[in-house]
């Protein structure tokens, strides 16, 4: 755990995030999961500022896929903002600017791995922007954003890296739809060269399928086929 300098020095954290806060409260504010302020009884952890990153993020990230693309329609920047703004991405870069040393965790959940949960990563780099965002003001949160995000956007859309498909279906589903994806899995052949058929229902209807040499591979290629159904369906305005 990352202990904020008596001495008001630049943290480790802040070093990496290249920001200094004036405010070292409310940094720490940031970074203490439910865990810890439950266990010191003072009811003061970071779910609030995560509310407020969260949106900040999605507006800023929101603003530079409609300024760096202007070509891209409307269909095409919903699933790009998706694949940036979800939990495996936050995390990911969490994990790059070594938030879990830094969060104050309770002793249930250090034991648990919660330095390393995605969700909790996720969470507390959201709950950091919107500390940046209240200490040092929205440029000061824009210019962190575009920092961290805007190479993922750039490489996403350069087509480079494995795309999650089911990841970003999940975020779509749930944003627009409200809706949890339900993969149903068929599988035939003998056990050497088995082959798996994946649907995927939203709303209780099927709206994309895919096959693949294992479960996951099945399910990714009928989220791809459910996103394009979605992009379509948009674009029609259904």
């Amino acid at each position: 755990m990352e202990v904020a300098r008596a001495d008001g020095s630049v943290t480790p954290l802040e070093r990496a995030l290249g920001v200094r806060f004036r405010d070292a409260a409310l940094r720490d504010l940031a970074l203490t999961h439910r865990s810890h302020a439950f266990e010191e009884s003072a009811g003061l952890h970071n779910e609030r500022l995560e509310f407020l990153g969260d949106a900040v993020l999605d507006l800023v990230v929101a603003e530079m896929a409609y300024r760096e693309f202007p070509d891209l329609q409307e269909g095409d920047l919903a699933p790009l903002r998706a694949a940036i703004v979800n939990m495996t991405a936050l995390a990911e870069v969490a994990r790059s600017l070594g938030v879990g040393d830094a969060v104050f965790l309770g002793r249930g959940e250090e034991k648990g791995g919660g330095r390393d949960k995605s969700s909790i990563l996720a969470d507390a780099l959201e709950a950091i922007i919107g500390a940046v965002h209240l200490d040092l003001g929205p440029d000061a949160a824009r210019a962190l954003i575009e920092r961290l995000f805007r190479p993922r956007m750039m490489a996403y859309v350069r087509g480079e890296g494995e795309r999650d498909y089911k990841s970003l279906l999940q975020q779509l589903a749930s944003a627009d739809l409200r809706e949890v994806p339900d993969y149903r899995i068929e599988e035939r052949g003998p056990d050497h060269l088995k082959e798996f058929t994946a649907t995927v229902h939203l709303g209780g209807r099927a709206l994309g399928a895919g096959t693949g040499r294992s479960k996951k591979e099945a399910e990714q290629a009928a989220a791809r086929e459910a996103i394009f159904a979605l992009e379509a369906a948009g674009d029609r305005g259904e």
